[in-house]
């Protein structure tokens, strides 16, 4: 692993460490590299500020780790892991979602199941002849229900089991993309 990454690495676990203490508007910059034991200068050579760090890390330990779920028959097990990521990182993402970081959560949840869902749109509507802002739409709409679920999901201090979550949001769209897909294609004929 490159130096670089290693000290983001570094920057990031110090950072997380100190939220599962501390409001994200309580820490600063100087907390974070004493507890890594760098300094002021090599934060900012990475980054701009704390909630530039804080996105990085969604980025990087999130998003990436759903890139192979972007299938009609692996959506599942992607929005599983990403309950999975928030239960595992509880402090950190309550704390995100508490804070002024909210933003990045919510960025965070929209990137990746956008992503997610749009793999999905595509795959079932290949053989279809669909406008890509209809498919976009469909896409953003299940997109916002997620993050909705999600959310609602964090504030009752996460008590219901993701896979009972996915379960019953399988439940719920199944077959609808078709049927959804398949309603634009004739109304754009």
């Amino acid at each position: 692993m490159p130096r670089s990454s290693l000290t983001k690495k570094a920057l990031a676990t110090s950072l997380k460490r100190l939220m599962e203490k501390v409001p994200l508007n309580k820490i600063t910059v100087q907390e974070i590299v004493d507890d890594c034991e760098l300094n002021r200068q090599t934060f900012y050579y990475h980054f701009q500020d704390i909630f530039d760090l804080l996105g990085w890390i969604y980025t990087t330990e999130a998003v990436e780790s759903i890139a192979n779920y972007k299938t009609y028959t692996t959506w599942e097990d992607g929005f599983l892991k990403i309950f999975l990521y928030i239960e595992k990182n509880r402090a950190f993402c309550l704390n995100t979602l508490k804070s002024l970081g909210r933003d990045h959560l919510d960025s965070f949840l929209h990137s990746v199941s956008f992503e997610l869902l749009m793999g999905v749109v595509n795959e079932v509507s290949k053989d279809m002849k669909v406008k890509d802002e209809d498919k976009k739409f469909i896409a953003d709409f299940y997109t916002l229900a997620f993050i909705g679920l999600v959310i609602q999901w964090m504030k009752t201090d996460m008590r219901e089991k993701p896979e009972v979550i996915v379960e019953k949001l399988s439940e719920l769209v199944e077959g609808n993309f078709y049927s959804a897909l398949k309603r634009y294609e004739k109304s754009s004929n």
